[in-house]
């Protein structure tokens, strides 16, 4: 295959992660040495994710051709990219704990559910409690208001089964 149709069929394929992932990341790996890179890809070596080191002059042909232009200024020097396609917080977690833990690695700019975000806004994300937390907490919020409901009417119940068994006592009794 010619080396121009090579490139073509990489743009397509970061088009392609572009427009199906729920999260990027644009991360400049400069400094961190081959261990440390092998660290964080096994990290994130979890289904639907995927990072990458990737050309520059391809990427911004990806990101023009989807609409992302605007990223294009902030992603000067070397990249290496955080596709994920289901999970936006996980991977985010993830970069950020390796940036606490190496103090190596910087995020310069995202991409979250289709809208272009600051790196302080993907560190936001990751420090959002996990997915299946967040479902609890929701599932929770909404089950204490019907577990109230069922509490009061069952005390009101109740209350209306001793009044008619006390009424019931009386008539027997007298």
């Amino acid at each position: 295959m010619p080396k121009i149709e090579e490139k073509q069929k990489i743009v397509k394929e970061l088009e392609q992660k572009l427009q199906n992932a729920t999260l990027v990341v644009f991360t400049d790996y400069r400094g961190i040495n081959v261990e440390e890179m092998t660290v964080l890809r096994e990290k994130l070596r979890v289904p639907g994710v995927e990072y990458r080191v990737v050309k520059n002059t391809l990427t911004e042909f990806a990101l023009q051709n989807t609409g992302y232009a605007e990223v294009i200024e902030k992603m000067e020097g070397p990249n290496a990219v955080i596709f994920s396609q289901d999970d936006p917080v996980g991977p985010a977690k993830t970069i950020y704990e390796f940036i606490k833990q190496y103090k190596k690695l910087e995020v310069k700019v995202g991409i979250v559910e289709g809208q272009v975000v600051s790196a302080e806004k993907i560190k936001n994300l990751a420090d959002l409690p996990p997915r299946k937390v967040l479902l609890a907490q929701v599932v929770g919020t909404m089950q204490a208001p019907i577990t109230s409901l069922v509490y009061v009417l069952n005390a009101n119940l109740t209350g209306l089964v001793r009044a008619l068994d006390g009424i019931r006592e009386q008539k027997a009794a007298g």
